[in-house]
């Protein structure tokens, strides 16, 4: 029996013209199994690519990593000064610099990480059984509601986004904060997740296209299930698949 495959559609029209270096790679998968802790496998693949990253980046300032640089002129541009608030890949490749291994959350959002240290790419996922069509790269609105997934106990996880802050969205809330700080606690990854949504996103460094093929061959090593690709761009702002 052949399973109905889910449609996406995303939109990053609202940005190209203030950003027009903006890409990003949207991966689907679907029918996953997704193991709960890291297979030995992966985790020997992950030691390799965190070796890799300190024999490429070891004694290079974080600020002089093109991708890196590509992500702090774009939060600049939107407003976002404080150092606090780093782009997802920064903090990823600033941990294994500092010899901290990448976080064992499971197999998939394993993966993905690796994906994102090699390509010194932001790389985020979303559980698609969660989402509300259509998903979008926009500025903020009045109304956005965010549940910040890394909210201390006792600390109030409501923190929607600023004025003029750049968001991903699906139709009912926001996903991720300051494009791509910090996920909303909704859609979080887990080992129940069986469709999931991927995001491989560039301000104009980077080989999204390469980084999506790189996953999808983590995933069905790892993950099972099957993967589809599309890329939207300034000349493509508009993809479904």
């Amino acid at each position: 029996m052949t399973l109905a495959r889910m449609t996406v559609t995303l939109s990053i029209a609202e940005l190209v013209s203030s950003f027009p270096a903006f890409e990003v790679a949207v991966v689907v998968a679907e029918g996953l199994a997704i193991p709960a802790e890291r297979p030995d496998a992966l985790d020997a693949e992950i030691l390799r690519r965190e070796a890799a990253c300190r024999q490429q980046w070891g004694g290079t300032d974080l600020s002089a990593i093109p991708g890196i640089a590509a992500w702090r002129q774009a939060y600049r541009a939107f407003g976002i000064k404080k150092t606090s608030y780093r782009c997802s890949v920064e903090r990823i490749v600033k941990n294994v610099l500092a010899e901290r291994s990448l976080p064992r959350i499971n197999g998939f959002v394993d993966a993905y990480n690796a994906v994102s240290l090699s390509g010194v790419l932001c790389v985020g996922a979303d559980d698609l059984d969660t989402l509300v069509q259509p998903l979008a790269f926009r500025f903020s609105r009045p109304g956005d509601s965010f549940i910040d997934m890394a909210a201390e106990p006792g600390e109030d996880p409501n923190d929607p986004p600023k004025d003029g802050e750049v968001v991903y969205a699906d139709a009912a809330h926001v996903l991720c904060r300051r494009w791509n700080w910090r996920q909303d606690a909704r859609s979080i990854i887990t080992p129940a997740t069986r469709h999931a949504v991927v995001t491989l996103q560039s301000n104009g460094v980077g080989d999204v296209r390469a980084a999506a093929r790189d996953l999808c061959d983590l995933l069905a090593a790892h993950c099972g299930g099957s993967t589809r690709v599309a890329v939207a761009s300034a000349e493509r702002p508009d993809v479904s698949l």
